[in-house]
């Protein structure tokens, strides 16, 4: 690429970056200038284009690094998969920064705050009072050579003390990969890059997380909808460039397929259609229906030809409910079994929709058990078709689904003018991964993200999440299968006494997964007043 070409590009890319996205990128780059701003981006990365510091390779490897996957479409013109290919193993940017990178954009104000006072013995007064991400310590740290790649204690122990044992464990792998690694960095060839502190190249198959446990053993405690609680089979936020080749979704068609509502408690239908409008579906949007209406409209609707020539299914639900049931706008049970709205919609009930993304959105307003009474078994629901057809196993096995439920107190329905935080989350991310091309997981990553803040503020008014699958799939429109053919997160439900585990038995816990993700057999006791 000429220079005036490259010097276009990279004004572009410039224009397309926030505040805190342009210091990102100066760090990446091993620049500590401590404020930044679009045009020192620009100046930077210009005045290394004569050096041969700066090509489009490098570009390519920023976005990918950034998660910006809009900028490689737009400006870069090519897209995340096409950019790791022609990078292969030649990455340039140091795992020590992508880490540092990676713990600043996970890591919230408040802990930010939290760790900013933990730190105020050991930086000099003043410095940090303008700091607003993370990537603002670290740099201070660097500078007081109190942090480098080879000595992230510091920030170890800081991210522990916040009780952010998640992202302490990250910077513990890194130890110990770096440890390990030490030999091999030895014998990479290098292109020319720039020869600040820690930008060896690096082998690109090296993750930054640790390996996935078995979906069907993990179990979590200390925090509802923290972002340590996805467990991926594999990373797709730019973290981990090792991937076979990919099979996408097709998502071509106008409209891209039906999205239903159901509102049965008249608080967020009106801003999901918009949303689900605007991401190409045809809704159907249907506010206070009782149980027996709710399962005439998706019977209806999972019978419509119409999917024949879909290439996905939306289904978002509000409604007041029982750990297994539905309620709809009824005040007690029996109600609608969640296994039956999602085997309504599955390959045998639905063959249109065989080989499709299908994906559900369901807020549950919790009400107590006595409440709710007995639910309509499966069998007891009068159907079009063979009694056993509404049988499901709890946790489901079918293909290209993502069931996520998240329940709250019926409490907040009370409240003047309510709306679901876990909605509006969701609407959020997916109009934000539209905009940039993300993938369904990090869309997800992102509501989980929104969620964990929200309960951090607000413990009074908690969501909990009931239970997360991406089951065998091609991560819808913005997704790909994986080698395997399968890519599952599971969040377990959490008992809303973990929300009140002392401080030690969380960082206890957190510990422990650590040394089970490496394959350590742990047995630990909790105190009496929290087993369950």
């Amino acid at each position: 690429m000429a220079d005036g070409q490259l010097s276009q590009t990279i004004n572009l890319i410039a224009e397309e970056l926030s505040t805190d996205e342009c210091k990102t990128l100066r760090y990446l780059c091993g620049n500590l200038a401590p404020h930044c701003c679009v045009e020192d981006v620009r100046g930077m990365l210009k005045s290394k284009i004569n050096c041969g510091e700066v090509d489009r390779m490098f570009l390519l490897e920023l976005m990918l690094r950034m998660r910006r996957f809009d900028i490689l479409k737009k400006v870069l013109r090519t897209n995340k998969q096409e950019a790791e290919r022609m990078l292969g193993k030649g990455y340039a940017v140091s795992e020590y920064r992508v880490l540092m990178a990676d713990v600043s954009e996970d890591l919230g104000k408040e802990d930010l705050s939290s760790l900013i006072f933990l730190l105020s013995g050991k930086v000099p007064r003043g410095r940090l009072d303008k700091a607003t991400i993370f990537l603002d310590v670290v740099v201070e740290l660097e500078m007081l050579d109190q942090v480098s790649c080879e000595k992230v204690d510091l920030i170890y122990e800081c991210l522990r003390n916040v009780h952010r044992m998640d992202l302490a464990k990250k910077v513990q792998l890194y130890q110990r990969k770096a440890a390990g690694e030490t030999s091999k960095l030895n014998d990479v060839v290098q292109r020319p890059i720039e020869k600040q502190q820690c930008l060896q190249k690096v082998p690109s198959c090296v993750a930054l997380s640790a390996p996935p446990a078995s979906p069907t053993t993990w179990h979590r405690l200390p925090q509802p909808w923290a972002p340590e609680n996805i467990q991926n089979a594999e990373s797709e936020t730019g973290r981990q460039y090792c991937q076979a080749p990919v099979e996408k979704y097709r998502m071509q068609a106008e409209p891209r397929g039906v999205c239903v509502i159901i509102d049965c408690v008249g608080s967020d239908g009106d801003m999901l259609e918009k949303t689900f409008r605007q991401l190409h579906f045809r809704v159907i949007l249907h506010k206070w229906p009782s149980v027996d209406d709710t399962l005439s409209i998706l019977r209806e609707v999972s019978q419509a030809r119409e999917h024949q020539g879909a290439d996905a299914f939306v289904c978002c639900i509000l409604s007041r409910a029982t750990a297994s049931d539905l309620l709809a706008t009824e005040s007690w049970g029996p109600g609608l079994q969640f296994d039956t709205v999602r085997h309504l919609f599955n390959s045998e009930a639905c063959p249109w929709l065989t080989g499709k993304p299908k994906l559900f959105f369901i807020q549950s307003y919790s009400v107590p058990e006595s409440r709710g009474c007995c639910g309509f078994r499966d069998e007891d629901l009068e159907t079009d078709g063979p009694t056993n057809a509404y049988h499901m196993e709890t946790i489901p096995t079918d293909a290209d689904v993502v069931w996520s439920l998240c329940r709250t107190d019926a409490r907040q329905l009370e409240s003047s003018g309510h709306q679901s935080v876990y909605m509006q989350a969701v609407s959020a991310a997916l109009l934000k991964g539209q905009k940039r091309g993300m993938h369904l997981v990090d869309i997800h990553t992102e509501v989980n993200r929104v969620m964990y803040d929200h309960n951090q503020k607000h413990l009074e008014d908690t969501y909990h999440d009931g239970s997360t699958r991406i089951g065998p799939d091609r991560k819808a429109g913005m997704a790909e299968r994986n080698s395997t053919g399968l890519l599952m997160m599971m969040l377990e439900p959490t008992p809303a006494a973990a929300m009140t585990l002392p401080a030690e038995v969380r960082e206890k816990l957190a510990e422990l997964e650590l040394e089970l993700s490496e394959g350590k057999c742990l047995i630990y006791q909790l105190p009496a007043a929290y087993r369950h």
